[in-house]
């Protein structure tokens, strides 16, 4: 059995070795970077110019709320666009967006609005390039290899989770926010040279005739949703989005209002959740694709619940730590083994319908949560709105494994 999971790994790890999947992995980790690095220094930015919880809500709920009126068209373009080209143009213009931060505190005009109006614009390219950016992965390698890429893809995102904390704790400390904005701006070149001269040209698949009438750009979502267990598995990862993902995205407040921490102890606790999601993904290279990444990723949806509740009920900095590693970890396999289900499930003329229904359920999950979960903290404070969180996610988990999940695997 060890053998057999070594094995796994090593054929998984060999995915890096391949010129285009290898460049594009090392690419994504220099953008990652700079984006978590960005991401932990803006709410700590906001707290530090006088914004309350529920403007920190506000602006995470101004990046991913964009994706419920825009995802599907940006899956629309994945099908039917050049993706490398959807990525370059989107992700220039996201890169815009630091660089305009940096600006604005170089010059001592920086506002909390205006971080939130350039939060919808990073919102915006998100929600209309993200699918190209994840159908990318069944491109560069093989379809029995697809579980495994998208599980390295996975490690790269989550040891970009401790790096760019890690960068931005160094920053902050020593030169200032503004430090993390310029390293977020440069971190975005590489990847748009990668995703431009690297990734393979579009390669237009021919659809069913029945897809092709009336030319409708969202014809096969209805497909897609009509199956049981797709269905299911979308809104595990949209509940997930809802009620567990605020522990990230309140992070700063927790830290600052239940641990008196500052900003310091943030970055160790953002890092610690990427340690985690580095362990969940290495685990996920061994794990046989034999196993059901349904129920992968239903019951470690039902972990991060618990853990989004032991989190509430700790009374200790330090303790805090290895739960974050631990929802970290379970946050990554539920969401990885997910997303490996619906992208080795559908037909290739639905898979950027398919990432694009993915990523609705995973950041407008996310969206929704930051705005709810940032009016309760006004109310009860970090710990009870996080209990209560929790408590919701285990009976919502609960109650979708025993619907679901008794449905047959998709064909």
């Amino acid at each position: 059995m060890t053998a057999s999971v070594f094995g796994t790994v090593r054929d998984s790890l060999r995915l890096l070795a391949t010129r285009r999947f290898g460049t594009f992995w090392f690419s994504s980790l220099l953008s990652s970077v700079g984006t978590w690095a960005q991401q932990v220094a803006e709410p700590w930015l906001l707290l530090t110019l006088g914004a309350s919880s529920l403007m920190i809500g506000l602006d995470s709920f101004a990046a991913n709320a964009p994706v419920w009126l825009l995802m599907l068209v940006g899956g629309a373009l994945a099908d039917r666009a050049d993706r490398r080209r959807v990525i370059a143009l989107f992700q220039s213009i996201q890169m815009l967006c630091p660089i305009a931060i940096v600006v604005l505190l170089v010059t001592g005009t920086i506002k909390p609005w205006m971080i939130i109006v350039l939060s919808v614009v990073v919102g915006v390219t998100d929600a209309l390039s993200m699918p190209s950016f994840q159908s990318i992965v069944p491109s560069l390698v093989a379809r029995d290899q697809i579980g495994r890429g998208l599980a390295l893809n996975s490690t790269q995102f989550n040891l970009s989770r401790i790096l760019g904390p890690s960068v931005a704790g160094v920053l902050i400390a020593s030169v200032g926010t503004v430090a993390c904005f310029v390293v977020s701006a440069v971190s975005y070149i590489p990847f748009i040279g990668v995703a431009l001269w690297i990734l393979p040209r579009r390669q237009v698949q021919d659809p069913p005739p029945a897809a092709r009438q009336g030319g409708n750009p969202f014809l096969g979502i209805g497909t897609i949703l009509r199956d049981r267990n797709l269905r299911g598995v979308l809104a595990t990862v949209l509940s997930t989005g809802v009620l567990c993902s605020p522990l990230v995205t309140f992070s700063p407040v927790l830290v600052r209002e239940a641990f008196h921490g500052g900003a310091s102890h943030f970055s160790t606790a953002v890092a610690a959740f990427g340690v985690g999601g580095l362990v969940g993904a290495a685990c996920l290279l061994g794990i046989p694709a034999s196993i059901d990444r349904g129920k992968l990723s239903s019951s470690f949806a039902l972990v991060y619940g618990a853990i989004v509740v032991l989190t509430a009920l700790c009374p200790w900095f330090w303790g805090l730590l290895p739960l974050l590693v631990l929802a970290g970890a379970a946050m990554t396999v539920s969401n990885t083994a997910a997303n490996t289900l619906l992208q080795a499930t559908v037909a290739p003329h639905l898979l950027g319908k398919t990432v694009s229904l993915f990523m609705l359920a995973m950041r407008g999950g996310i969206s929704v949560g930051a705005l709810v979960t940032g009016i309760t903290l006004g109310f009860f404070g970090a710990r009870h709105a996080f209990l209560i969180n929790g408590l919701l996610a285990l009976t919502v988990h609960g109650t979708l494994a025993r619907t679901w999940l008794r449905a047959p695997t998709a064909a």
